[in-house]
């Protein structure tokens, strides 16, 4: 009998790790190491920014540092030489946007390297936001900006008091976003649309019907609108207070669909369904889990609500939940210096006071086998590529009256003020982009669409390229595309490449000129840089058989990209 004790005594020793993990796996603790760490040299200000394998975080001591998400190496580091905002955002091609607290917009390239800075004249009040065409909307305490990838000004618009939800995507490529007392949605133009509320908002998204939902601190919740358009007119909107009042106060919130997801500030998060107007269900998140045990709420927490689930970020850990309400894995983190990131990778990214980044692999998620380097496509586009027959009427039909139009249009571009007309005026300078009968004006139309910036038109002004026997309308026509700076598909470095290996019938020194600046252009912004398909380009025309101002302008681009 004393043999057999003994035996389960080893038994059990031997087997209660192994039990204590299995307990831990059926409660959904995740209880793991890190699958990487790494010594960031500050402590981490902003939320990690995951897109294509890489990190980037901004620090306290006024760097951003970007590192690998499969190995922790360290990638890049940038310093602004001055405190930061503790936000950032990154545009497809991998270009991050930061904002110094003195108000200076700084945009870096994905090796690390500015390409411009703006003067805001005040901090951010949120993170940029990149639209569809690689516009970047920048807002701060009372102003929203529109600023082309290559950083020329579109528009800008004032508000009376402070923005209190700062601006996301909607789905149309505009933006959402609400101040102190009335919920705005702003077209990628500039037009906009108001709803003055009573109270102050928490949380405002889109519902699948367009509706704007209104999420306030003290838990009530309404809807405004009944239009199946884009907009909802301020008029006919509706407000229909017949939601569940929240019992606690609302910490983050995010919708998808007809449903949204919310984490109050007792760590409970809820399910609700916006047709049925009703709680489907709750559960106890990270938060609840360490209040139950005594320890401090959270006072800030970001959702993700998307195809792979509903997860709950705080600086005290992660949740994840099914989207039918089952809780399915938590993670508890401790001395963390800022929310953590959940990347698609199904990793955990945590920067400690420590001053050291931690990774958890937490979720097995079979990523494609040829990972892109661009972060994801955008979902649509504005329609600027092509001329709309809609504003055919407007154009004018004499000489004297298109220079007009385009001083016109010059000057507006020089002062930052395209907004509303920018699609108008668009479709204009595209038709006169094909107009033979004056080649000054066509070229001051090519310059124009440069300097509008949306890369929607990079298709076109290829084909003006690719078409085009006329060296200096070629050459106007890869210089905006230079100008524009963003193109991850290559589509112009392509037809760049091929233009010089078949030769093409050019061997115009201004053109090859141009296509050496306008790659070093697109790789510095997207190509990406030092990318095999722009090095190509600009060692064939560093070759000994092309001219020697060719030669000497390809070298130069080489070593601004080294």
């Amino acid at each position: 009998m004393l043999f057999m004790l003994k035996v389960f005594a080893i038994l059990l020793f031997l087997t209660s790790p192994l039990f204590s993990q299995t307990l831990d796996r059926e409660q959904g603790l995740i209880t793991a190491d890190p699958f990487w760490r790494l010594a960031l040299g500050g402590e981490v200000q902003s939320l990690p920014h995951i897109q294509a394998q890489s990190a980037v975080v901004v620090l306290d001591g006024g760097n951003i540092r970007a590192y690998s998400t499969t190995t922790g190496t360290s990638m890049w580091s940038f310093s602004a030489r001055g405190r930061l905002s503790p936000y950032v955002t990154r545009s497809r091609e991998g270009t991050s946007y930061i904002t110094r607290t003195n108000g200076i917009l700084i945009a870096v390239n994905r090796v690390g390297r500015e390409l411009w800075r703006r003067e805001l004249g005040s901090p951010l009040c949120g993170k940029p936001v990149i639209g569809w065409d690689g516009r970047l909307f920048v807002p701060t305490s009372k102003r929203l900006l529109c600023y082309t990838a290559s950083g020329n000004l579109l528009w800008s618009k004032s508000f009376e008091s402070s923005i209190v939800v700062a601006p996301k995507l909607d789905s149309i490529g505009g933006l959402l976003l609400a101040t102190e007392n009335t919920v705005y949605r702003i077209d990628h133009f500039g037009n906009e649309h108001q709803w003055t509320l009573e109270e102050v908002p928490a949380f405002v998204f889109l519902t699948e019907q367009q509706q704007i939902m209104v999420i306030y601190p003290n838990g009530t919740m309404e809807i405004l609108g009944t239009s199946q358009d884009w907009y909802i007119g301020a008029q006919s909107g509706v407000h229909m207070s017949l939601f569940p009042r929240l019992p606690a106060k609302p910490l983050a919130a995010a919708g998808r669909g007809n449903a949204a997801a919310i984490i109050l500030d007792d760590g409970i998060v809820l399910l609700i369904s916006l047709n049925e107007r009703t709680i489907v269900w709750t559960g106890n998140s990270h938060i609840r889990e360490i209040i139950n045990n005594g320890g401090s709420a959270d006072t800030e927490a970001e959702i993700i609500f998307d195809e792979h689930g509903i997860y709950v970020l705080s600086r005290g850990g992660a949740t994840c939940f099914s989207h039918e309400g089952r809780r399915i894995w938590f993670k508890l983190l401790q001395n963390t210096a800022a929310i953590p990131a959940f990347g698609e990778d199904g990793v955990l990214y945590s920067g400690g006071r420590d001053w050291i980044l931690y990774t958890y692999k937490i979720e097995d998620r079979t990523l494609p086998q040829r990972t892109s380097i661009y972060g994801n496509a955008p979902e649509g586009s504005y329609g600027l590529g092509r001329p709309n027959s809609v504003h055919n009427e407007n154009i004018p039909l004499f000489t004297d009256e298109i220079r007009d139009r385009l001083d016109q249009i010059s000057r507006a571009v020089n002062a930052g003020r395209i907004g509303a007309n920018e699609p108008a005026w668009t479709s204009f300078l595209l038709n006169l982009s094909l107009s033979q009968e004056n080649m000054v004006t066509r070229i001051a139309a090519i310059n124009l669409l440069g300097k509008l910036g949306s890369r929607d038109t990079i298709p076109w002004l290829v084909s003006i390229f690719t078409r085009e026997n006329e060296p200096s309308v070629r050459t106007a026509a890869i210089n905006a595309i230079g100008s524009i700076g963003v193109d991850p598909d290559a589509i112009a470095l392509q037809a760049f490449l091929i233009t010089i290996i078949q030769g093409g019938g050019s061997r115009n020194e201004q053109v090859l000129i141009a296509i050496a600046s306008a790659t070093g252009a697109l790789c510095r912004f997207s190509g990406p840089p030092l990318s095999e398909m722009g090095i190509r380009i600009l060692n064939l025309l560093s070759a000994s058989s092309q001219p020697p101002a060719v030669r000497r302008q390809a070298q130069r681009e080489i070593a601004s990209l080294r």
